[in-house]
């Protein structure tokens, strides 16, 4: 792989990225932001976790140039950066799907044959 900015590769930001999205509380946030941008007072509540600890998934997804951000008076808002996001994530589903209709049809040849 060649260098981006003389430093990373593009095979880092790619772990980068997928370690980003590794994690359900992050795919949470990911979820809530579909629709738009939203207060860190309304993501940490609907996150259900310790303010901090859903600053750090909030850290997480921005370093990994998931979320965009930006400061209005005292709020810190949140937004997705590219939507993009939401096409890897359909093609994650259908990868998940497909892997389950392959095992259910197994479970379905071994009926038959039971």
């Amino acid at each position: 792989m060649e260098l981006m900015n003389g430093k990373h590769t593009l095979m880092e930001y790619r772990v980068n990225l997928l370690k980003a999205l590794a994690n359900p509380a992050r795919l949470e946030i990911i979820e809530f932001l579909r629709d738009g941008e939203k207060c860190v007072c309304e993501i940490i509540p609907a996150l259900g976790k310790a303010q901090s600890t859903a600053s750090k998934h909030l850290d997480i997804l921005y370093e990994a140039g998931i979320l965009d951000r930006r400061i209005d008076g005292k709020r810190t808002l949140y937004r997705i950066k590219n939507p993009q996001i939401f096409r890897l994530l359909g093609i994650l589903d259908r990868l998940i799907l497909d892997r389950f209709s392959s095992f259910v049809k197994a479970v379905e040849v071994l009926k038959a044959k039971g």
